[in-house]
Formats: structure tokens, sequence, C-alpha cells
């Protein structure tokens, strides 16, 4: 990942774009030295939105099996059978 000055982003923000939309690698921008942002295309963007959906449904139900917040097959599509028809 390269890394680039706030002020690069300033001066040669087009640019900048240009080549991100190309690579695909994030650009971490640093004020004063220290990370500020990360600047990446919108298509990892979206992608890595949808990755942490799916995560937190998945540790949503890791949470309900710890509860003991659990139903039988049969109950569930029980529960279902009006979207399964």
């Amino acid at each position: 990942m390269r890394t680039e000055l706030v002020t690069t982003l300033k001066r040669r923000a087009t640019e900048l774009l240009n080549e991100l939309e190309q690579s695909k690698e994030p650009i971490l921008i640093t004020q004063h030295g220290v990370p500020s942002a990360y600047l990446v295309d919108v298509q990892s963007y979206e992608a890595l939105q949808r990755r942490m959906h799916l995560l937190e449904g998945i540790a949503r139900g890791e949470m309900a099996v710890e509860d003991g917040r659990t139903v039988t097959q049969a109950q569930a599509r029980k529960r279902m059978a009006r979207w399964l028809k």
C-alpha cells in the first residue's frame, strides 16, 4: 500500500484518483506524519461494505447460539412457510 501526504492529495487529487482507479490499491493519507485516512476506489469500498454486513450477520447468529436463541429445523420451516411456497 502506498502512502501520500495530505498536501500531495491536495495538489494532485485528479492524478491520484486516476491511479487509484487503475491500480485498485488503497492509498494511506497522512497528515503531519500521522495516518489520517484511506483513499479507496468505489468498487473496493462497496465490496468491503458487503463483507462487513455479512460478517455482522454471522456474528449476530453466533451470539444467538451462545444465548440459546435457536429453533429446530421444523420450527424454522413452520415460521418460514409463507416465504417457502
